[in-house]
């Protein structure tokens, strides 16, 4: 049986360094069978963590990406109405003649409403990431990514969904989930998600983490860093994200930046250094010269 530090075990086999709220939500939502619902900045390991639970726990990952607009079609099921004209033009001989036996009008539309199943089954659903990750034959790990740019009306879409794992296809009826995944959904908090939802969910926040877990972060996905220059980069990323920056950097960006002072074999960081690099922190022009203010005071 898995056990919490056995998720962290896991994960940092994955390169994905866990603290021990990360571990135990995770341990729940595996043992309870409920979806997850994390939210924080953008670039704090949010879908980072999803894909690293998907490799460790040898999930398959299904992966839902939201957006304004969406819908049922794009999220749950379809119908492949091209397959099922097709499918129509191939039997049109056999259906003229199955008609033609009718005695009026009424009595056509009646029988071919009777053979109506022939037309809306399982051969012409198409199966969106939703309806895909539950008829999965392995247990899978359905990531709902980004749910806050979605709407009110896509939401109360997932309530069925994640309350009793099934979707209710009127042609079909109610399709139950075969294996039930674990659901991991992700919000940047740029609207309030409904108390509905987040009462079927558990709730984790990941926000920026602490130095020491930070500079972990960045040694496990950089292992040839050497530990100095890693404490000298988080440590001044810190204190960035305290300037009243229109875009702040994330842990995202300490990995970018982590990466290219290895591509450039730093040593050590200085300001000219961080001035030959420092668009890979900073994103706006207001906030390249803050960061610059920044090095002056802080790096020789």
């Amino acid at each position: 049986m898995v056990t919490e530090q056995g998720i962290k075990d896991f994960l940092r086999g994955s390169g994905y360094i866990a603290d021990n709220a990360i571990a135990t939500a995770v341990f729940l939502a595996l043992r309870m069978e409920k979806p997850i619902l994390i939210e924080g900045p953008p670039g704090v390991g949010k879908t980072g963590l999803a894909k690293a639970l998907s490799s460790s726990l040898d999930f398959p990952l299904v992966r839902l990406q939201c957006y304004e607009g969406i819908d049922e079609g794009k999220a749950l099921y379809d119908w492949e109405y091209g397959k099922q004209l097709l499918y129509t033009q191939l039997l049109r001989t056999q259906l003229d003649n199955y008609l033609s036996v009718s005695a009026d009008l009424r009595e056509a539309v009646e029988r071919l409403a009777a053979e109506e199943s022939m037309f809306f089954s399982m051969n012409f659903l198409v199966q969106r990431p939703i309806l895909r990750s539950f008829l999965s034959e392995k247990r899978s790990l359905l990531l709902i990514d980004e749910i806050d740019r979605s709407g009110d009306e896509f939401e109360a879409l997932l309530l069925e969904c994640l309350s009793d794992f099934q979707v209710s296809v009127p042609e079909l009826g109610v399709i139950e989930a075969r294996r039930k995944p674990l659901v991991i959904l992700t919000s940047n908090g740029t609207r309030m998600i409904s108390d509905a939802l987040r009462r079927r969910c558990l709730y984790l926040y990941i926000g920026y983490p602490d130095l020491e877990r930070e500079v972990a972060i960045v040694q496990a996905r950089y292992p040839q860093i050497c530990e100095e220059l890693a404490q000298q980069m988080v440590s001044f990323l810190r204190k960035a994200r305290e300037l009243n920056m229109r875009k702040p950097p994330s842990v995202s960006e300490t990995l970018d930046w982590a990466n290219v002072l290895t591509i450039l074999n730093a040593g050590r960081l200085t300001r000219a250094m961080l001035d030959n690099t420092v668009g890979v922190i900073a994103k706006h022009q207001a906030d390249l010269q803050m960061v610059k203010e920044l090095a002056m005071q802080e790096l020789s």
